[in-house]
């Protein structure tokens, strides 16, 4: 004789199929580099979408997420624990859960479907080819190598550079290394093609080779989610966040000042850039080499195709919003958070507009303004017999300084834009009538559903809370 299953049975499964998807949801977003608040109000959406609104804990710390229920005060509680071991960049498959929850809590799909779909997303790996990424990666080197005032030689090795660090770095990769000795590597290796350059009669600049790779390293770096998690009160996480963006960004010092120290040991010297501008004519180049550049670092992360163009139309007028606050006297940190700010403000609608979340068209369109230069100055300074110490610490500050600008700058513009197109949107829905002028658009006659779908795809998960 079969068993007849308890309700309360069927209640249960229910519910562990519903907390597993909420974990899932959220250990793919944290794992590529979204803030702990933001893969919290994720998970909770989902959940009580789901009908788990009461007596829901989450919690998300940096190796794991967890998520318990108290479905009655008579039962033990459901706990469910997922470990985060995985921290690749896929901005393709942070996109497709990200449609995958808006749909979800749009009632297109129910709990097996979405349990279904997101177990195809796991499972599929990325339709770019591996060896495309490489190419990728080269062309970001030579684009900062293009906006740092290089020329076609100087272009042609910061490539080949880039593409033979993301090689090695590939590698060692699958041999488990710990990212730190990743960053040391590829410091070494770039200092080390910097030197072999020096040595021959090529009539190329050393040290941009250098400061090109230097901005490839430390774009793999997730400063903007270490420091939205110390903004948004998740310390636990943002500290240690923080600590490992200290240690990748510690690595890459450690390569870069070994390969110099190498090259002095052999009597090569790079010398070191100095980072003074050069005038108006240059602006053009500078905006041409950042856009290239965020563009091909998105690439580079499986970025959706269609937001491309967008990103490196915003990665191109930050530069330039960067270099005239430069112009105007300003300290860089200043001119970083101004340029930052502005990317923070338009990306929330540029991502509506092409259907991603803002994390992949932030965080590509901010590489070109990472603190490269002032890093390898400092560490020119610092072995450099007869320079001044204080100097490159000078500098190494600067760096730090620079780089907590661009992740505090664009969380400002966030927080700053969502709240006042959340505003402009209900203001929209109030108004009747023809409008000659402002930013809304005439209501479409298209049907519920594509309208719907629209105003699903123009703003984030957070926004639907």
């Amino acid at each position: 004789m079969s068993k007849v299953p308890h309700p309360d049975e069927t209640d249960v499964k229910e519910l562990n199929l519903s907390i597993d998807l909420c974990l899932r949801i959220g250990e793919m977003l944290l794992s590529n580099g979204a803030g702990a608040a933001d893969v919290t109000a994720t998970m909770r959406a989902v959940a009580q979408h789901l009908g788990l609104r009461h007596h829901i804990d989450i919690d998300v710390t940096f190796t794991q997420v967890s998520m318990s229920y108290q479905y009655d005060p008579s039962e033990p509680t459901l706990v469910m624990i997922r470990q985060v071991y995985q921290r690749t960049i896929d901005y393709d498959d942070v996109t497709k859960v990200d449609h995958l929850v808006r749909d979800l809590l749009a009632g297109e799909l129910d709990l097996y479907l979405a349990r279904n779909r997101m177990a195809t997303i796991v499972s599929v790996g990325p339709s770019t080819p591996r060896w495309a990424i490489s190419v990728a990666t080269g062309v970001t080197g030579a684009s900062v190598g293009l906006f740092l005032g290089g020329d076609w030689l100087v272009v042609t090795v910061a490539f080949v550079a880039a593409v033979l660090i993301d090689r090695i770095q590939l590698v060692l990769a699958k041999q488990r290394l710990p990212n730190f000795y990743l960053q040391v590597v590829g410091g070494v290796v770039a200092s080390l093609i910097a030197v072999a350059v020096a040595a021959t009669p090529l009539d190329a600049d050393p040290s941009l080779v250098v400061t090109a790779n230097i901005i490839i390293l430390l774009a793999g770096i997730g400063f903007m989610g270490a420091l939205q998690d110390a903004l948004s009160g998740f310390y636990l996480t943002g500290t240690a966040r923080i600590t490992e963006a200290m240690m990748a960004t510690v690595g890459i010092v450690a390569g870069v000042s070994g390969g110099l120290s190498f090259g002095k040991l052999i009597g090569v010297d790079i010398g070191r850039y100095e980072p003074g501008l050069s005038g108006w004519q240059d602006i053009g180049v500078l905006v041409l080499g950042s856009a290239l550049c965020a563009a091909a670092f998105a690439f580079s992360v499986y970025a959706p195709r269609r937001s491309l163009l967008p990103i490196a139309a915003i990665g191109g007028v930050a530069a330039a919003i960067y270099r005239l606050v430069v112009d105007t006297g300003l300290d860089r940190p200043w001119a970083a958070a101004g340029a930052a700010l502005a990317i923070g403000l338009v990306a929330y609608a540029v991502a509506g507009r092409v259907r991603v979340p803002p994390l992949v068209v932030v965080v590509p369109a901010v590489v070109p303004l990472l603190p490269g230069l002032s890093i390898y100055r400092g560490l020119s300074l610092l072995t450099q017999e007869g320079a001044s110490t204080s100097e490159g610490l000078l500098a190494m500050a600067t760096a730090g300084s620079v780089a907590l600008a661009l992740a505090s700058g664009v969380i400002l513009g966030e927080f700053v834009a969502q709240p006042v197109k959340r505003e402009a949107r209900r203001l929209e829905q109030r108004l009747a009538g023809p409008r000659l002028v402002g930013v809304f658009r005439p209501r479409s006659r298209a049907s519920e559903r594509e309208r719907r779908r629209r105003r699903r795809d123009e703003g984030s998960v957070v926004e639907e809370l």
